[in-house]
């Protein structure tokens, strides 16, 4: 069950199951401005069309699915395990739960704590009410960092949990990318930003430092870009020399060569400041890391408390102009190979999924049922 049966990730999440033994089928909805995917499933039920940024339509589609649940699920098979990728997905999802004779197993997968989940005011306390009672009937949670689980599950009580980083998923390994500077190409110093570009503080510095070096230092922008969060996305790039957008790239191909062409990682968002952003792992974090390229990080953060313990990466304690500007000045052709052969001296399979992890997850899903409430078994 998923929210958009066009997110990149779905797919890679279903060919996780399928490698890991699973039979899948899938029902979801949309977002109004992506093209029908192509899974390669013989049962995909798109329930509706919805937009980002539009709750209440989206809360109006999805109470639409739970209602017809009966209807539409007529052609799924009695499945073992329904997996709710995010708290709307769970709301259907539990109206599926009395369609057969024996129960499935309920897994929810919570890979974002939305900013509505946090606030602390009676939104946020009815969100988080929902979610509690949405959460009774669920057998096993996925999530893909401890600090969703510090932060939130384990603060209001949760059934038991599966940490599924946001690995690279190539159970065929291929070729992984080196960082330029162990080929001898260290000018101009790259700082790549790729995966979903949302946040406009990390745009505003990277331009600023682009046009502080000039040409000196290139920014490489790839991926999808939240139109909705910046003032004008395609008019700063325009106007910003060394620094380009590149447009989408298509994973896992591209991701060798894509960061295989930078030499730093840019794994630093304030999308959700201060809250989810402080607390995820992002996949560009795994898929640069992977590749050879050094991840930048936000002193505080997950994401920096993840590069420290495996010594590598740069930590920086904020992203204003001067710390930029310092950080860059100072980085030596030796600073920067020094900084890539650690990178390079990390296990693979601590940023890759591999078939064995797949297996592992299915059968750990499959066997999650609960002997008591999952609320009651949390405490």
């Amino acid at each position: 069950m998923v929210h958009n049966l066009a997110d990149p990730a779905v797919e890679r999440r279903v060919a996780m199951f399928t490698a890991g033994g699973a039979e899948v089928e899938i029902a979801g909805f949309r977002r109004g401005d992506a093209a029908r995917p192509s899974l390669p499933l013989t049962t995909v039920i798109e329930l509706d069309i919805t937009h980002d940024g539009r709750m209440l339509h989206r809360l109006a589609a999805t109470a639409r699915a739970a209602a017809g649940a009966r209807g539409w699920s007529q052609s799924l098979r009695r499945p073992d395990v329904i997996v709710a990728r995010n708290l709307e997905m769970l709301g259907v999802a539990n109206r599926l739960l009395g369609r057969w004779d024996s129960k499935p197993v309920l897994v929810y997968e919570c890979l974002d704590i939305h900013r509505l989940m946090l606030r602390q005011d009676r939104i946020g306390g009815v969100m988080r009410a929902v979610e509690q009672r949405l959460m009774r009937h669920v057998d096993m949670l996925i999530t893909s960092s401890p600090a969703f689980l510090r932060n939130h599950f384990h603060r209001l009580g949760a059934p038991p949990a599966v940490l599924v980083e946001n690995k690279v998923f190539a159970p065929d390994p291929g070729e992984v990318g080196r960082n330029p500077v162990l080929v001898g190409e260290t000018n101009p110093i790259r700082i790549g930003w790729f995966g979903a570009l949302r946040c406009h503080k990390s745009l505003a510095a990277l331009t600023a430092l682009s046009r502080h070096f000039g040409g000196r230092l290139d920014v490489v922008l790839r991926g999808r870009p939240a139109l909705t969060e910046f003032d004008d996305f395609q008019g700063t790039v325009n106007a910003t020399p060394h620094l380009e957008y590149g447009g989408p790239f298509r994973y896992p191909d591209d991701l060798a060569p894509l960061y295989a062409g930078v030499h730093f990682a840019w794994a630093i968002d304030f999308f959700e400041e201060g809250l989810n952003s402080n607390w995820l792992l992002p996949n560009r974090l795994y898929e640069g890391c992977l590749n050879g390229a050094i991840p930048i990080a936000l002193e505080g953060t997950e994401t920096a408390a993840f590069i420290e313990r495996l010594g590598i990466g740069v930590v920086v304690p904020d992203i204003s102009q001067e710390t930029l500007v310092a950080l860059f000045e100072g980085m030596t052709a030796e600073r920067i190979r020094d900084l890539a052969a650690a990178v390079a001296a990390q296990d693979p399979t601590t940023f890759r999924c591999d078939t064995r992890e797949c297996v592992a997850l299915v059968e750990r899903l499959s066997g999650a049922r609960s002997t008591q409430p999952a609320l009651e078994a949390a405490a």
